[in-house]
């Protein structure tokens, strides 16, 4: 399904765009001519992606340095952008920890509340602001399969992905009368360069990795249509299972075991 470069553009902003599912946005919005503000920390591999999609598509491309988990992210950001129309706005940065809760340091849990809950929810409040004026635009949160349950060794990963669950789910029917679309997006194990930055051994692990292009497919085609979305029917079947064709104990019971055979014993 196309775009709605009317309603959706004429730029659209993704956060984390360097790689993954973000990187993945990135280029499918171009493709469907948009323009773009690029967001994410590593600079080189934004003006890279920003030198590709102008080449590929002929789109004006910005690029924007940026630590999103910052008190003043957002600010800064939207100030970046403030000469811009925007019509579209993919909050997709996020980032957890796995392994045990205690384990891990107080301030990188805190960052993790930062960039997962706090930047989603700004972003909304600052750019929702600009849709109502418009009354057109639309706003995608990814958040994550391990929204719908307890995930044991991703607790606070797990619980800011159900804030933006929820805050996603409120905002889509909120503001569906201003004509504003939100959507949120909830993959299950996606294969992106996020993947290998923690040392779990996902032979253990009953995965089937999805591509970043399949997710954002999903997403653009169900943007305006529905609240939420998991994309591919196994990781719908694993969210159904969270959401009450199992019970919540004994769901996260078994995400507990397989965590515990895939997370090396020194992060447990």
């Amino acid at each position: 399904m196309p775009l709605d470069r009317v309603k959706h553009g004429p730029w659209a902003v993704v956060t984390g765009a360097s790689s993954g599912i973000g990187e993945a946005f990135a280029r499918r919005l171009a493709a469907e001519g948009l323009s773009l503000v690029l967001v994410a920390r590593r600079e080189e591999l934004l003006l890279r992606l920003a030198d590709d999609l102008r080449a590929a598509h002929g789109v004006e491309v910005r690029a924007v340095a940026r630590e999103l988990s910052t008190d003043d992210a957002v600010t800064k950001l939207t100030q970046a952008v403030g000469d811009l129309d925007i019509g579209l706005v993919v909050s997709n940065a996020g980032t957890g920890i796995p392994g045990a809760f205690v384990r891990s340091g107080q301030q990188e849990e805190r960052a993790i509340i930062r960039l997962n809950v706090t930047t989603p929810m700004e972003l909304a409040r600052a750019f929702g602001a600009r849709f109502a004026e418009r009354k057109a635009g639309g706003l995608v949160i990814v958040s994550s399969a391990m929204a719908f349950q307890g995930t044991p060794y991703m607790a606070n990963y797990a619980a800011t992905k159900a804030y933006a669950l929820v805050l996603g789910e409120s905002l889509h029917e909120e503001w569906k009368a201003s004509g504003v679309d939100v959507l949120v997006v909830a993959p299950g194990a996606t294969d992106t360069p996020g993947k290998d930055l923690f040392p779990i051994d996902y032979k253990k692990l009953p995965i089937k990795w999805m591509q970043p292009e399949l997710v954002v497919e999903s997403a653009l085609a169900s943007l305006g249509r529905r609240p939420v979305v998991v994309p591919g029917a196994r990781n719908h079947l694993v969210a159904c299972l969270g959401s009450g064709l199992w019970t919540r104990s004994r769901v996260a019971a078994l995400l507990g075991e397989f965590a515990r055979r895939a997370i090396p014993a020194e992060r447990l």
